[in-house]
């Protein structure tokens, strides 16, 4: 008989089969047909599990021992023994480990779904090739052991891959939770390469909001209710921007910067913004009523909250910005610089908010009307400037558009220096204002102003109407 390095012999084994069985009673009482037994090999042995003979077969969990020697005898007869070639543990060691490497490269590069689907491909062929070699050749080539290792590996990686994409989005999360709202978080989250890190070049809208007056309020409140009354009105504010899809910028004492369109895409950014701006300015109702209630408790004065907005359109650099200890998401350009210069200006004019032409170019359906062509500080070249009255709707009404018609014509004689037709369309466009609800006279006082210092100094017949602002 064939046997292996240690002695052994592996025998192809067959399944329990009763029918062989002949009882030994019956063979002594003579009952048996001989016919049975006539030109057989008999082998005799026992059966009942009390007399400690019942064995363990790969096919069997309980065979009488005297049918392991039946085997044995049968696989002599047969010539049916298995082998195991000594090359065989050389290939499974082999196929250990390259399905092995397939996992560890295959799992980073095309995702845990494809590399399963092609986990159970090796699988199955290994398996089979296992089975086949079994069954048509006699060879024992387990291929078990190589796949469970190559699914322990399989398990890991993907643990490990899940790992660290739920420790970048917690990453994303942490880094950007303070600065826009918790859905534009969860959106960059799920999907980190809408974040570019390090700086890119994006059409973007900035908005600056300051509070004015800020000195003379600050002076009624000791640090701590300052810091609260600061917290009161910065809240809403913020809400408004984020809500708005915005991303806060910085925090600057009472003044906020924000901006629309990064780290994620915003078609409509220049409306978000101009739209936050109004509902900014809304938010501070609740807000006022709110505080002037806590003055009277207080028994102090009360001076409303009133803000500036400034927002301007333009390509910037956006991205982590800093040093390798620490670092902010920001923003940096031109834009910047003339979105701050217009908040100040809005001030200048008596209107709360200021846009560029830029950002008015996209909002023409809101309630807007032209302020000036004007020279901000810093700046070489003059920028034609608006104001945001209203949204849409107010937009629409007829009395606003008529207004908007009329200060347009005055502004055509304001530029052509015809002083006296000017301040007549000034009077009807502050008796317009009246009926619209709004308070922005102030618009018009400064082009009284001006007009008196023309009359003593006149700017030239060439005058392009340009103005040049001498503070911020």
């Amino acid at each position: 008989m064939p046997t292996d390095k240690k002695g052994r012999v592996w025998p192809h084994f067959s399944k329990h089969d009763k029918a062989k069985y002949v009882s030994a009673r019956d063979v002594l009482s003579g009952v048996v047909d001989p016919k049975m037994i006539r030109g057989k090999l008999i082998l005799v042995g026992t059966s009942a599990v009390g007399l400690l003979d019942i064995r363990s077969t790969p096919v069997e969990g309980t065979l009488p021992g005297v049918e392991v020697h039946a085997n044995v005898i049968e696989a002599v007869v047969d010539k049916a023994f298995l082998s195991r070639p000594p090359n065989m543990n050389g290939a499974e060691f082999m196929l250990t480990l390259g399905a092995g490497l397939i996992m560890i490269i295959l799992v980073p590069m095309i995702g845990a779904k494809w590399t399963l689907v092609l986990f159970l491909l090796i699988a199955g062929g290994s398996g089979g090739a296992s089975w086949y070699l079994f069954a048509e050749k006699k060879l024992l080539f387990d291929a078990g052991f190589a796949m469970l290792s190559t699914l322990g590996i399989y398990v890991q990686l993907t643990y490990m891959g899940y790992a660290a994409e739920e420790a970048q989005k917690k990453q994303v999360r942490s880094a950007f939770s303070h600065y826009m709202s918790p859905a534009l978080v969860e959106r960059l989250a799920e999907d980190p390469t809408q974040l570019k890190l390090g700086g890119e070049n994006r059409d973007m809208t900035l908005l600056f909001c300051d509070v004015r007056g800020f000195t003379s309020i600050s002076e009624l409140f000791d640090a701590e209710g300052l810091t609260k009354l600061i917290n009161k009105f910065l809240t809403p504010l913020t809400n408004v921007i984020l809500q708005r899809r915005g991303t806060i910028d910085k925090y600057m004492g009472d003044c906020i910067m924000a901006f629309w369109n990064a780290p994620l895409d915003d078609e409509n950014h220049e409306r978000n913004g101009c739209l936050s701006a109004l509902e900014m300015i809304d938010s501070l109702v609740a807000v006022n009523e709110r505080l002037e209630k806590e003055a009277e408790e207080e028994g102090r004065p009360h001076i409303p909250l009133r803000i500036g907005i400034g927002l301007n359109t333009g390509t910037c650099c956006v991205g982590n910005m800093g040093s390798d200890q620490r670092f902010d998401y920001s923003v940096l350009g031109d834009a910047v610089n003339l979105a701050s210069r217009l908040e100040g200006q809005s001030k200048t004019y008596g209107v709360t908010i200021v846009i560029g032409e830029s950002t008015y170019k996209n909002v023409q359906d809101l309630a807007c009307i032209e302020l000036d062509l004007i020279m901000v500080k810093g700046k070489t070249e003059a920028v034609r400037i608006y104001s945001v009255l209203g949204d849409d709707k107010i937009a629409q009404k007829s009395l606003f558009t008529d207004y908007a018609k009329h200060h347009g014509e005055l502004l055509v004689h304001y530029r052509n220096q015809e002083w006296a037709k000017v301040r007549e369309m000034i009077v009807t466009a502050n008796q317009m204002i009246d009926e619209l609800g709004m308070d922005h006279h102030g618009l018009y006082d400064l082009y009284e102003d001006r007009m008196l210092a023309y009359e003593t100094s006149p700017p030239g017949a060439d005058w392009d109407g340009v103005f040049v602002a001498t503070t911020k």
